[in-house]
């Protein structure tokens, strides 16, 4: 149960690497959560400007066209 009214997801992760993965971002002060989190938001992030920057050039070749 997440404690941030946030919905809990489930990732399958061998043990050897969710071990390591815990310590490394320990040493980066952070926790796997929030590393993920991170990761995700940052991709998505550069996803949603790609797709809004293909629609500016699509609106914008077909209003060229129309002229």
């Amino acid at each position: 149960m997440t404690t941030k009214g946030t919905p809990g997801r489930m990732v399958r992760i061998d043990d050897e690497t969710w071990a390591d993965y815990g310590k490394l971002c320990e040493e980066e002060g952070t926790s796997r959560g929030d590393d993920l989190r991170r990761h995700a938001r940052k991709r998505v992030n550069a996803w949603r400007r790609k797709k809004a920057a293909e629609t500016a050039d699509l609106i914008g070749r077909m209003k060229t066209d129309s002229d």
